[in-house]
């Protein structure tokens, strides 16, 4: 097993004070030796961390005291090198930004399903009521272009929250099917399935945990290509391996948060 383990994960949860968490959770992350990008707002938490295993368990564990992430859960991948080369926690006004104050993952989550049943569902072609499904990719245009789901409909977004605009032209052609959205961990699908829901797409979804969780429960089945992830990993195979970086190929990996 490789030395570094990466974990990426997120809560939508009121935070009242992000300030106060911020000190407390830089200290922790600074005496367990991580390394990597912890996001704050007053919707919630993202991190994305990497260490040795016990020193990043502990910070899981030591966040998980906090009643507000006790149910907080972690995808993992491994790696030979620490991919992030500093720590920062930066207070938000939004963990994703959209830009659209309506949508609050915080007071409820959009339908969702698992990577094994989207999978038997792509190897039908049709979801469990015969509806045709439309894998629908939520990520920014020069992710799609490592790897994504076959013949997902690629909405050439520059950022997220370009995502409401861009949809809107592909409704009428949506509406007779069940749309399933989906990105790299899942945290832009809860604001995406969400905004769906208010426009009245009754029969969209989210992919759970995103491409990273389907990766670790299915594999390769029905994706093309690797998937982009911001750090020096670059991308990683269906595998959870590293391909390793290539900066003649990367792009402007600091527009994550966008």
């Amino acid at each position: 097993m490789p030395p570094i383990l990466n974990i990426a994960s997120y809560q939508f949860v009121e935070i009242e004070n992000p300030s106060e968490l911020r000190q407390s959770a830089l200290a922790e992350c600074n005496r367990l030796q991580l390394k990597g990008t912890i996001l704050l707002a007053p919707e919630g938490i993202n991190v994305f961390l990497a260490g040795t295993e016990n020193e990043v368990r502990a910070f899981l564990a030591w966040l998980r005291n906090d009643p507000r992430f006790a149910q907080m859960e972690a995808k993992e991948s491994w790696s030979e090198a620490q991919p992030f080369s500093r720590m920062l926690i930066k207070i938000k006004a939004e963990i994703i930004r959209m830009n659209h104050p309506t949508i609050q993952p915080k007071k409820g989550r959009a339908q969702f399903i698992s990577p094994k049943q989207l999978c038997a569902w792509l190897d039908r072609g049709t979801d469990d009521l015969g509806r045709p499904v439309v894998m629908l990719d939520t990520r920014n245009a020069f992710e799609v272009e490592y790897g994504t789901f076959a013949n997902a409909l690629n909405l050439q977004i520059d950022k997220f929250s370009d995502f409401p605009a861009a949809i809107q032209p592909h409704l009428t052609e949506l509406q007779d099917k069940t749309i399933v959205s989906f990105c790299t961990g899942g945290i832009r699908c809860e604001k995406s399935g969400l905004y769906l829901r208010e426009l009245g797409a009754q029969h969209s979804y989210q992919l759970e945990g995103g491409i990273l969780k389907y990766f670790e429960e299915v594999g390769a089945n029905h994706y093309q290509g690797t998937c982009f992830v911001f750090d020096d990993r670059e991308a990683l195979e269906p595998t959870l391996e590293t391909i390793g970086l290539d900066q003649s190929i990367r792009k402007n990996p600091s527009k994550i948060r966008d």
